[in-house]
């Protein structure tokens, strides 16, 4: 087997120098090298950022959204929209292990998630076989490749596979929800009525304890509903996160004019950055999980009204993130019962 970069640099053909994911094309052919992973794919899970633009892109129109994917794998050699720059995850089987991977805890026949972005996996699609526009999920025919620094993880035993996929595919959020929440906070959980945001509400009332506070704020009338159910938020608001001020007047109504102590950002459209900055009270911290947020709104946004806060970009990946969102799911039965609706 021919030897590989640890970080896949070997797959890179534009621009030579750089990483896999912010190349503008990698090597998709499925030969692999002595440390990568071969995995014959069964379902992608389309970061939400990337799949609400495809979705509105192509009108809803399911033929639409199945060539534009098609389109960009083709032409970039993974699943990674040039729009949003943002991927998802997959499912499916190992289906090869190069020879330098050989002592890992993991054989032929294993069925895992990947746990990096399909912004930086190689992907090569036959076919797509289903569109679940309902939960950002495509059935593929296809094969991906994981590098010796990719992570993954084996699926649980006693969950179904796209639950597991939907709810590892934003595992970053609530893991990192538990690194910043303080006992006593005021925690403001933007976009809370959706997937990352659900398991963000749990994270941050369980860590926020009996002396914080937790709001919920969602725009749909389903999304404030599910806050509803879960009986996480201490406070519920909805509005139009996009809509700085008017955000910040309800989040001022709500903390008394104090505004939040952590802001954790989930939604997928963009323009949300001031409205969250708003929020945040000086010496804050604002976490930005959304794949649609932009760098330079947020950091020009805080920096024009004088907002001395820390924003943190959202990491996907944060130590035993995977173990702390399956544990979620374990802690919360109502959790586990809504997602077990909404994605299997």
């Amino acid at each position: 087997m021919k030897e590989g970069n640890i970080f896949g640099l070997h797959r890179v053909i534009t621009p030579e120098g750089v990483l896999p994911q912010p190349a503008e094309k990698i090597d998709n052919t499925m030969d692999i090298y002595d440390n990568e992973i071969l995995i014959d794919v069964e379902t992608l899970n389309i970061d939400s950022a990337s799949f609400t633009q495809l979705k509105n892109a192509a009108a809803g129109d399911v033929v639409k959204i199945k060539s534009m994917i098609m389109e960009i794998v083709n032409e970039r050699g993974k699943m990674q929209n040039p729009v949003t720059g943002s991927g998802g995850m997959l499912i499916g089987t190992v289906a090869g292990i190069g020879d330098k991977l050989q002592d890992r805890d993991l054989k032929v026949g294993d069925k895992i998630v990947s746990l990096v972005s399909l912004s930086l996996t190689p992907l090569k699609i036959e076919k797509i076989t289903r569109v679940m526009t309902d939960i950002d999920q495509v059935h593929v025919e296809a094969q991906a490749i994981l590098f010796e620094s990719g992570i993954y993880a084996k699926l649980p035993d006693d969950m179904e596979e796209t639950l597991a996929l939907a709810v590892l595919d934003v595992a970053g959020a609530p893991a990192q929800t538990a690194k910043l929440v303080k006992s006593g906070d005021t925690v403001l959980i933007i976009g809370a009525g959706g997937k990352s945001g659900l398991l963000c509400l749990h994270e941050a009332k369980k860590r926020a304890g009996v002396s914080g506070t937790v709001i919920g704020m969602s725009h749909s009338n389903a999304g404030i509903g599910r806050v509803k159910e879960t009986g996480l938020a201490d406070i519920i608001i909805q509005g139009d996160a996009s809509k700085p001020v008017e955000l910040y007047d309800k989040i001022m109504e709500a903390t008394n004019g104090r505004l939040a102590d952590v802001v954790i950002n989930n939604v997928n459209i963009p323009n949300t950055e001031m409205g969250s900055i708003l929020s945040t009270r000086e010496d804050g911290v604002l976490y930005f999980f959304s794949m649609a947020t932009s760098f330079t709104k947020a950091a020009l946004g805080a920096e024009g009204i004088g907002k001395d806060i820390n924003m943190i970009i959202g990491n996907g990946y944060t130590r035993n993130h995977a173990a702390i969102t399956l544990q979620v799911l374990e802690e919360n039965p109502v959790l586990r019962k809504m997602f077990k609706e909404l994605y299997t």
